[in-house]
């Protein structure tokens, strides 16, 4: 299975965002975390601003959607160049529904879990999404420990048969991504690993061997 790795953005700098994506010149996607300031404490950013960053980098778009009512702005996100729409199954409003809106979009569909929320949630839905993402941290704020304690998670989705991609979102780092490998996932959100080594391409080069092997 292909080893992914998605630099979150959130941990960039803001003012210069044209020349920090072209730092991670070499990722497999770009993460971008969408805050509302109700399901999670934090804002960051919203459809505007990815519109005008998709501009300027053909890198495929993986937007974190950590807001209230996703079936309510997955079309915004999906217009402002979102390629993989994730959206938290604890948020509010029908899954299925939300699924079914972004996969009529023509985005691939995703659901994120929190730490302390059950996996099964996302069973009914497998067949439809591309992507789970299991939080290895509290949403909301960089810069958090890795919770090994949910890898168990990602183990029951590769026991059941589940294919697709695996996320894990949250004190990723290059020694931390080998467990998340072992446990099973494949895409490994970085922010702070990525964006404040000297080297981020050569960052992402090192997650990627360390989750290979």
């Amino acid at each position: 299975m292909d080893m992914k790795i998605a630099p979150s953005i959130l941990a960039s700098d803001y003012a210069n965002l044209e020349s920090e994506l072209k730092k991670i010149s070499s990722s497999d996607l770009i993460h971008v975390d969408v805050m509302d300031g109700h399901f999670v404490p934090n804002i960051s950013i919203g459809p505007p601003v990815v519109a005008s960053i998709k501009k300027v980098c053909d890198i495929p778009f993986d937007v974190h959607l950590m807001i209230s009512e996703p079936l309510r702005y997955a079309e915004d996100f999906a217009k402002a160049g979102a390629d993989i729409i994730c959206f938290h199954a604890e948020s509010d409003g029908d899954t299925g529904e939300t699924v079914d809106k972004i996969l009529s979009l023509g985005k691939k569909a995703a659901v994120a879990v929190k730490p302390d929320t059950e996996i099964d949630v996302v069973f009914p839905y497998l067949d439809k999404l591309s992507m789970v993402l299991v939080m290895t941290v509290e949403p909301g704020f960089g810069g958090q420990s890795f919770m090994e304690r949910v890898m168990p998670k990602i183990e029951k989705l590769r026991e059941m048969g589940y294919t697709g991609d695996i996320e894990v979102d949250g004190g990723i780092n290059p020694e931390t991504v080998k467990i998340a490998a072992r446990a099973g996932a494949n895409v490994f959100v970085a922010g702070s690993a990525v964006f404040k080594s000297e080297s981020p391409n050569g960052t992402i080069a090192l997650l990627r061997n360390n989750a290979q092997n």
